[in-house]
Order: C-alpha cells, then structure tokens, then sequence
C-alpha cells in the first residue's frame, strides 16, 4: 500500500525579541539536534511519509523551506531575526497550503507547529481565521511552545483550537530542547497513524517541562 503524505510546517517567531539571550540560536539548535529523532519516528510508520517545511515570521511572514521536503534529506538552514511579530501573515501564508490543492486529498492530518516568544503585532485572528476556513487547517494537529515569560499564552492557546492543550512553556535553553523534540517526534507519531476516518488525532498535553535543580530562567 503506498504511503500517504503528512505535512509538517514550522511556524516561527523571528522577531527582533528573538536575538535577545541567545533565542534564536537556541531554536535553531534545537531543530537541528531534533531532526534525526523526526527522522526515526518517521521510519517507524512506513504508511506514512513525512513532508516538512518552515515559514518565518518577523517584519512579514516568509517560507523559510518553501518545498515540502522528505524527512530523510530535510537539512536545517538557520533562520535569523528582522524585526516585528507578524503571526498573522504567517498563518496566511500556511492557509493556503492547506487548500486541496495543493494539498492532496489523501493526505493524513498535518502538523502546525508554533514558536513564539511575544505577541503579536499584525491581525492574527485574521490569519487565525484563514486556517479554519481550510478543511485541513481545521484538522490539522496543532502544537505550540511559548518561549519566555512575555509570550501572549493566551493567543497560542486560541491557536490550538483545543481547550484541552495548553501550550508548551520553554524559559531556558533545556526547556526549548525538549518542547521541540517532543514536537518533531511524539506529534509526528500521533499523526502519521492513520485513525479511523482519518479523524483529527487526539495530541497528547505534551511533556512535563519540569526544571532542574539550581537551573535559572534565563527568558
């Protein structure tokens, strides 16, 4: 039986806030050291085969990995800082990736994943909005990992769609790690099984983020 695609798109904050103590080069770290884990969970459901790609969102929103790529030659280039929090923009930019086409009809539920350390500075409901219109993006498994103290909480948690999830708290570099391990490879886990009526997986809460003795916060 030939696999069926599983879309896995980034969504990260590359806004200004990003570069202070080290953000951004501790997410860049952490997505790196985390894809050949993504590539094992992949390996273990040959079902399914796993596409990945990153938008970037700061001063506007880009695709960062505009193809959706193999996880076995998926490679990271860093992404790096340039100013405002344009969430919105981004969403949008994911929506219509998640139109039929170019999403293929039998495709397994995709996987939205959330980086952020503020709020932000666009119309993001709006963004929010054009997720939900698509018949994907209201299936989609959706994850978020609020980075810092100064994160809008509130606003990833609407993102998740889900009173039930909350979204991950990362406050150190340890922290991030495992947020975006347990992203990129008990999420694509849950999603790359086909349920029963290809019907919206039920994501786990996530890891307890528990912090170690004498470790500080450092965002």
């Amino acid at each position: 039986m030939a696999s069926r695609p599983v879309h896995f798109i980034w969504l990260l904050d590359c806004s200004g806030s990003m570069s202070v103590n080290g953000k951004i080069g501790q997410l860049n770290f952490a997505i790196r050291e985390a894809i050949p884990e993504m590539q094992q969970a992949a390996d273990s459901n040959p079902a399914a085969s796993l596409l990945v790609r990153a938008i970037s969102f700061a001063s506007g929103a880009s695709w960062h990995v505009s193809e959706p790529t193999p996880v076995g030659s998926f490679s990271w280039e860093d992404v790096h800082t340039y100013g405002g929090t344009d969430m919105g923009a981004a969403f949008k930019l994911a929506a219509g990736a998640l139109q039929t086409p170019p999403m293929p009809q039998r495709a397994l539920p995709p996987v939205l994943a959330l980086a952020s350390d503020g709020q932000p500075t666009d119309d993001w409901r709006a963004g929010l909005r054009a997720i939900d219109s698509t018949p994907w993006g209201k299936r989609a498994v959706r994850v978020a990992v609020a980075i810092g103290d100064d994160a809008d909480k509130s606003m990833l948690k609407e993102f998740l769609a889900n009173p039930e999830l909350e979204p991950l708290q990362a406050k150190n570099p340890r922290q991030l790690a495992a947020a975006i391990r347990w992203m990129s490879t008990a999420v694509v886990k849950d999603a790359s099984t086909p349920k029963v009526e290809d019907a919206k997986p039920a994501t786990p809460l996530g890891p307890p983020l528990t912090k170690v003795e004498g470790e500080a916060d450092i965002w």
